[in-house]
């Protein structure tokens, strides 16, 4: 490692189980058009630049990505050959009949992004979990787990709860991948101090936190690694260069010369920049060089100080979510490949978070209770607003780990489990925290609490015993974690 220090880029990955429950607006379409503009494309952005980075997957993405090759995937294809090409014909040619035929030349272009997400997806045979694998396998690409659906952690009612996700997604992780290297991202990075420890017991080596809260924004201490109990390593977010891009006002993605998210035709198809202009995509893509540029600047200038300052190597840490690069931040993946370039043209060594931690020595203080939500505390998904979407996942947890330890039926115990792991999902309480769905969260909670509270009542009385499976969600579920070890 070079005197300054590292740059790690970390991709969270995440998607709420959708597959088979609902379509449009609200459904599997989130799942199809995710995969279509982020996974895909950056699978073979990640294959072709060979450079360091660490990606999160989460054990219920891979649990539908997995499905693939079945039914979900030949949606999937129709999805893309069928209704994405039919709504970008008719919405091209309107444009085009109504005196605007840019906007219809931009749609029609736009198009082709997904004829060529199925011709992808065909030749690769719907395994995109095996390409992932081989970019970790055959390159500088470290694969990081994490709970098993995404569930807050801190807001767990028992240990057991908390065993149940973390051994669900770990197992998880080692089947598909052939191992777990000990890297794990706490679902919306939600810390509450002793985690660590239980992180510890299941193999957890290192993780990432948000403790911008607690230093200040641009503090050094988000430049060096933290040593917590139980030796779990801690990478701090630096939130000084996550802004850049992961700002709704003045980040990148807010420039006028990028395509406008939010602008959308009849069938939601998006013609126009954030300018109001046509859509120029050699415009944009120039810009997104440009914006790689002054981001990897920022980093060495921010890694320079801390190294002037501290008299030692610094680890900034950049984490987003993978899903803005490519479909929130169309250009997202355009920047993130001129990253990789002006990184190696500005002597910004990458690494992944592992190596990084390895050579940059961590040090020891106390970390506080924080996330990277809004106000940097737990109160999206723990507020009045979705208090019954709390209790009604805590009162399922405590049900069910009561229902294991008086050794219940092992298929209907087993439903139950994975009913609950559904109702856990963090997603739920942010969408009505911040009304994104509308009743689709409400709605879920509702469905899986009652076939949750079905499968327990096939325990004690004479109701059928349900079938132990929740379409694909957790194959490697074992009730054994619910039981103390």
């Amino acid at each position: 490692m070079n005197d300054r220090g590292a740059l790690a880029l970390v991709l969270h990955s995440h998607m709420p189980y959708v597959e088979g429950f609902g379509t449009w607006p609200f459904g599997e379409e989130w799942l199809w058009e995710a995969v279509a503009t982020v996974y895909l494309p950056l699978i073979e952005l990640l294959g072709e630049a060979e450079a360091p980075v660490t990606l999160g997957l989460t054990p219920v993405l891979c649990d539908q990505l997995e499905s693939l090759p079945g039914p979900a995937g030949e949606r999937l294809l129709g999805f893309l050959r069928g209704t994405r090409r039919a709504v970008h014909d008719e919405d091209s040619a309107g444009l085009e009949r109504t005196g605007y035929p840019e906007l219809g030349a931009e749609v029609r272009r736009a198009g082709t992004d997904y004829a060529r997400a199925a011709e992808t997806l065909e030749r690769e045979g719907r395994d995109l979990l095996g390409r992932f694998s081989g970019l970790a396998a055959e390159g500088p690409v470290e694969l990081w787990t994490s709970a098993a659906t995404h569930a807050l952690l801190p807001l767990l009612a028992s240990d057991a709860g908390l065993r149940l996700q973390l051994a669900t997604g770990i197992a998880s992780h080692e089947r598909r991948f052939g191992g777990f290297g000990g890297g794990l991202w706490l679902p919306e990075c939600a810390y509450a101090p002793g985690l660590e420890r239980d992180l510890a017991d299941h193999g957890v080596s290192v993780t990432c936190l948000d403790q911008t809260a607690v230093h200040g924004y641009g503090a050094p201490e988000h430049l060096e690694p933290v040593l917590a109990p139980g030796g779990v390593v801690v990478a701090p977010i630096d939130w000084a260069g996550v802004q850049l891009v992961w700002n709704g006002d003045t980040g990148f993605p807010a420039h006028h010369l990028y395509r406008d998210y939010h602008r959308r035709t009849v069938h939601d198809l998006r013609p126009w920049s954030n300018g109001g202009d046509p859509y120029r995509p050699a415009e944009a893509a120039a810009l997104a060089r440009e914006h790689a540029r002054v981001f990897v600047g920022h980093c060495c200038e921010r890694l320079d100080a801390y190294t002037a300052q501290r008299r030692r190597p610094g680890l900034l840490t950049f984490a987003l979510d993978t899903e803005l690069l490519g479909h929130w931040w169309y250009e997202g993946q355009a920047w993130l490949r001129a990253v990789f370039a002006e990184a190696s043209a500005q002597g910004l060594r990458l690494a992944t978070v592992s190596e990084a931690v390895e050579e940059v020595e961590p040090v020891e203080r106390e970390l506080e209770a924080s996330s990277w939500g809004a106000h940097k505390d737990l109160s999206t998904w723990d507020s009045p607003r979705v208090a019954e979407m709390a209790f009604a996942a805590r009162g399922a947890e405590l049900r069910t780990v009561a229902a294991a330890a008086a050794g219940g039926d092992s298929d209907a115990l087993a439903r139950a489990a994975r009913e609950l792991l559904a109702l856990q999902s963090s997603d739920w309480a942010f969408q009505e925290t911040n009304e994104l769905a509308a009743d689709y969260p409400e709605g879920r909670v509702a469905a899986h609490l009652a076939a949750h509270d079905a499968a327990l009542g096939a325990l004690t009385d004479s109701s059928a015993v349900p079938v132990p499976a929740l379409r694909s969600l957790a194959p490697d579920l074992t009730t054994a974690s619910l039981l103390a070890p």
